[in-house]
């Protein structure tokens, strides 16, 4: 059978290859290929968010709105302790691309926020009290 030599190169990296053509039943040609000479180097690790407070559960009275979608926080509208009513924008949530204003269900009170600006958000997860 013949065997023919190739370079390939993976994410900079170059590898000499040896591929062995083969005749299978059928009668297509079946290539396989040894494992490369060198190891590929290890991707370089993401940078960490920005820390938020210690998250708050909704107490007695109180109730949270929570992300309805993954994605990042761009900015906190409203403040803590500001009086909102029912449709009052609260945050920014950044997700595919497209801002999304997060308002408040009722009126009420922001007691807290859950989240701060830069921080990435996952579905369901706490981002205001509301009282």
């Amino acid at each position: 059978m013949a065997t023919k030599k190739f370079n390939v190169t993976v994410n900079g990296t170059t590898y000499e290859v040896e591929v062995e053509e083969v005749k299978a039943a059928g009668g297509a040609p079946k290539v396989a290929a040894p494992a490369p000479k060198a190891a590929a180097p290890a991707p370089a690790p993401k940078a960490a968010a920005p820390a938020a407070a210690p998250k708050v559960a909704a107490g007695a009275g109180e109730h949270s709105i929570d992300a309805p979608m993954p994605g990042k926080i761009i900015k906190l509208v409203a403040a803590e302790g500001a009086a909102v009513k029912a449709g009052d924008v609260l945050l920014i949530l950044e997700a595919m691309k497209m801002q999304n204003e997060i308002t408040a269900d009722a009126d009420g009170t922001v007691k807290k926020f859950n989240v701060a600006a830069g921080q990435s958000v996952k579905a369901h997860e706490s981002l205001v009290i509301l009282g």
